[in-house]
């Protein structure tokens, strides 16, 4: 089944490049394995996705350790705590998620001591629900400059999360505000910044996100169907 839907997803990024004259291979494919166990992630390896997110940094060690393959790439997705910051220190391939100076701060302490650069995304808070996490829209620029400070982390973009609606067009808004605020910081030529990356779009708004500027979406459901156990909070 993971195979399969892997598929049709590869093909709907495909059809929604061909919308907006961009490259299917510019297009990074994270597989959201929450809650699934670590024979899902070998499913997903077999059928070449090799980049793989967690929300919850136990859930991702515990997969890590029972998927030991280098050639998949870890990326932690959810809300950081500063305390949980040296679990990911020594392999993660880039961090999502980091919104305040204080995580960032342990980010940059925990990669030197791991003698490692930490590739983040700072994540932007674009909606008004209260329940997601992220700086807001006017606060990024400072705490972008604020943390370029850092020489073991290295801020390469942007990420946040749509609305929660079964229109994937009520993300367009937030997916176009993340993409000139992209834009904006890109002109500044912050020292060990670069905006590389938009890490935007899950199962329900990807093709959106995509057509809005999209180099990275975080799929989970499409592809390793309804999670229906219960999520780790570790």
């Amino acid at each position: 089944m993971v195979a399969e839907n892997l598929e049709i997803v590869r093909k709907r990024i495909q059809n929604a490049c061909r919308r907006c004259n961009r490259r299917p291979e510019d297009i990074i494919l994270v597989g959201v394995t929450k809650t699934f166990g670590p024979e899902t992630v070998q499913q997903a390896i077999a059928a070449g996705l090799f980049d793989v997110g967690e929300n919850y940094v136990q859930e991702l060690n515990d997969k890590r350790n029972q998927v030991p393959d280098e050639a998949v790439r870890w990326h932690f997705i959810g809300h950081l705590q500063s305390n949980k910051v040296k679990y990911l220190a020594g392999f993660i391939h880039l961090i999502h998620s980091v919104d305040n100076g204080s995580v960032a701060g342990e980010i940059h302490k925990r990669g030197e001591k791991a003698g490692r650069t930490i590739d983040v995304l700072i994540e932007v808070h674009t909606t008004d629900e209260a329940t997601k996490f992220g700086v807001r829209p006017d606060k990024t620029l400072e705490l972008i400059e604020r943390i370029s400070q850092f020489g073991h982390l290295r801020v390469r973009g942007l990420m946040t999360m749509g609305p929660f609606s079964d229109d994937p067009n009520d993300s367009r808004p937030s997916f176009q505000q993340l993409a000139a605020l992209q834009k904006d910081i890109a002109k500044e030529g912050i020292r060990n910044v670069t905006m590389d990356h938009l890490s935007m779009g899950m199962s329900h708004d990807f093709e959106v996100a995509i057509e809005e500027g999209a180099t990275i979406v975080r799929v989970g459901t499409a592809i390793f169907g309804k999670r229906t156990k219960g999520v780790s909070t570790k």
